[in-house]
């Protein structure tokens, strides 16, 4: 009979917590990409979703049918707004930056959600 002391339910007591904090951490990090994945994903469909987001209402954006023109393209805007915090002040309510702009205030209106906002600068950042 083989006894080793990996074996021994003593060591293996004390290994638990270890082997539990490194799945955890492993969970975690890979969660990180992924979430911000089908975050952007739900932003696009909320970005094109002519009920809810209505980007293409007024906005050109990459893959979506018949948009407007009355706002500007929706291209390059991780290098045009590298601060994610002026995207999402932008949709909450525009009128704070511009008081005589078009866009409206999804989010002090109540449009759109504080996290369906996010899901859009998420997807607005692919682009």
């Amino acid at each position: 009979m083989n006894d080793t002391s990996a074996t021994k339910p003593g060591r293996l007591m004390r290994l638990a917590p270890a082997l539990l904090l490194t799945s955890l951490i492993g969970i975690v990090t890979s969660a990180g990409p992924v979430h911000a994945q089908s975050a952007a994903v739900e932003g696009q469909k909320l970005a094109f979703d002519r009920g809810k987001g209505n980007c293409l209402t007024c906005h050109v954006i990459k893959g979506g049918d018949l948009p407007g023109t009355i706002g500007p393209e929706l291209k390059d805007i991780k290098s045009k707004f590298p601060d994610r915090n002026e995207l999402v002040a932008i949709l909450n309510d525009e009128t704070k930056r511009n008081p005589q702009t078009v866009m409206p205030p999804f989010g002090r209106n109540r449009i759109l959600t504080e996290q369906e906002i996010n899901a859009i600068v998420d997807f607005l950042q692919t682009l």
